[in-house]
């Protein structure tokens, strides 16, 4: 899905039989959580790659990869999710983010997100 979804998702830990796999509601927060570590991790991998128009995005090699991960990480230990799970909820945002323009809507609020974080 994406190169910094399998990494964030290893960190997490295991499955327990409290941890469910099947799509939760999100509160605002964790709405906003899950669509901006996806909107940064899908510009990373276009910088990274080398398909990103000059956006104006700093570079999200390091700063994004550690918000993601602490961003799903915290996720799962909030909600409850597997990663199976994680990756259930995040699809609907990733094929959002993929449609024309969306991706360059939801930086601006992404990378507010991120600088917040402190990363």
């Amino acid at each position: 899905m994406l190169t910094f979804l399998a990494p964030a998702l290893l960190l997490a830990q295991a499955p327990s039989p409290e941890n469910r796999a099947d799509p939760v509601p999100l509160d605002i927060q964790q709405q906003t959580a899950l669509r901006c570590s996806m909107a940064i991790a899908m510009a990373a991998e276009q910088q990274r790659v080398g398909a990103a128009t000059d956006q104006g995005w700093p570079d999200l090699t390091e700063r994004g990869r550690e918000f993601f991960v602490r961003s799903l990480a915290q996720l799962m230990e909030d909600t409850g999710l597997t990663r199976e799970g994680l990756v259930a909820q995040a699809r609907p945002e990733v094929e959002t983010l993929k449609q024309p323009g969306r991706l360059a809507e939801v930086m601006p609020g992404g990378l507010l997100l991120l600088d917040a974080s402190g990363l």
